[in-house]
Parts: C-alpha cells; structure tokens; sequence
C-alpha cells in the first residue's frame, strides 16, 4: 500500500512538472507571433515615422505649391502692393501722390493756372469720374519749398481749386470734388534742384 501510493505521488509530481512545463512554454510562441505583428504593424510605429516623415514632406510639398500659386497670382497682379509701388521713383514721377487710376498735373513757379499741356491730364480724370459715378475725388495742392509757408498753402489752394472747376466744366458733378492744400509741408522729391521743385508744383487726385 505504501508503495502504490509513492507511485501515485511521483506519478502526480511528473505529471504537474510536465503541466507546469508546458504552461512555462506556452507564452514563447505568442511572444514570436507578437514580434511578428510588431513588424507587420511597424507602419504605426518605427516605419510609421518614416511614413510620417513622408506625409510632412508631402504636406511641405503642397505648402510650398500654395506658395508657388500665391506667387503666380502676385505676378499676374504686378507682383507688387500698391504701398509698395507708392515708394518707387518711377510711379512717383508718374502718379506722384494720385491714386493709379488717376494723373496728377504740374505747374509753373508761383503760378496756379492749367497749363496747356496738363489738359490731356484732366480730361483723363474727368473720363474716369464720369465713368464711376460712384467714385468721390479730393484734389491735393502742392507747391515747392521756396516762398513761406502761409503763401505756399494759399498757392496750393487756388490750384487745388482751379483743377476742381476744370473738371466741373468737363462735366463731374460738383459735390463729388473736394479739395485740400498742404502747400510745401508733403514734398514728394526732397531734392533742391529745378526737377525737384517741378515735381512737386502739383496737384494730386486721390479717390476715396
């Protein structure tokens, strides 16, 4: 009796060593298949920062194509902002301080009166305020630096006023016309040479 039951207990003991053995092995595979699934699944991990890596190039990409197409629409516009164009020396001596749809005109020293060769000019304004009749226009005079300042405003005024009476005779209504005088005090040109101060003997025509 004592015999039979060794036997069972050493049959016992082998057959939970092989139980236990068994369960020990058990977590080997699904660690291999987990490896596996690490790899397969890499794209969300390590390769998914090379993926990454890839989709902030293609985002920079189309960034910089949006920044290609900003740059195509800014040179079909002129490739410039009109603040901009306002400091250029060539649209200076061409709008001087006018809007662009508009063209200053020029005087003679210590005169106020419409020179011959600026009518063209004021018909050109004219043109444009008969065709946008929703558009108002205030006339800037100016004047050079030589004379005082009282003169130089009360001239810039009697030119700002003969411009405005020009094109009321052209036809723009007169209550669309306003007009104002800084005399000396905005030169455009800060030179002191003749083509300074004839660029400056001007009126301007800005539309509000």
């Amino acid at each position: 009796m004592k015999m039979l039951t060794t036997l069972l207990l050493i049959t016992f003991f082998s057959a939970s060593l092989v139980l236990l053995g068994g369960c020990g092995k058990k977590p080997v595979p699904p660690y291999s298949s987990q490896s596996g699934t690490s790899s397969a699944t890499g794209e969300n991990t390590g390769d998914g920062a090379g993926s990454g890596q890839g989709t902030i190039t293609e985002e920079t990409t189309l960034a910089e194509e949006s920044l290609d197409s900003t740059g195509q629409t800014g040179e079909a516009l002129g490739g410039f902002s009109v603040s901009s164009d306002q400091e250029n020396e060539e649209y200076k001596k061409t709008y001087g301080r006018s809007s662009s749809e508009m063209l200053p005109i020029y005087f003679d020293f210590d005169q106020a009166g419409i020179r011959s060769d600026q009518i063209s000019r004021l018909e050109h304004n004219a043109d444009y305020m008969k065709t946008n009749p929703s558009r108002n226009l205030v006339i800037e005079g100016n004047s050079d630096e030589r004379g005082t300042n009282e003169y130089n405003l009360a001239l810039g005024e009697r030119r700002a006023l003969n411009a405005k009476n020009y094109l009321i005779e052209l036809g723009v209504e007169e209550y669309r016309i306003r007009t104002l005088s800084y005399g000396e005090e905005r030169p455009l040109f800060t030179g002191q040479t003749d083509f300074d101060w004839s660029q400056n003997r001007r009126d301007d025509f800005v539309l509000e």
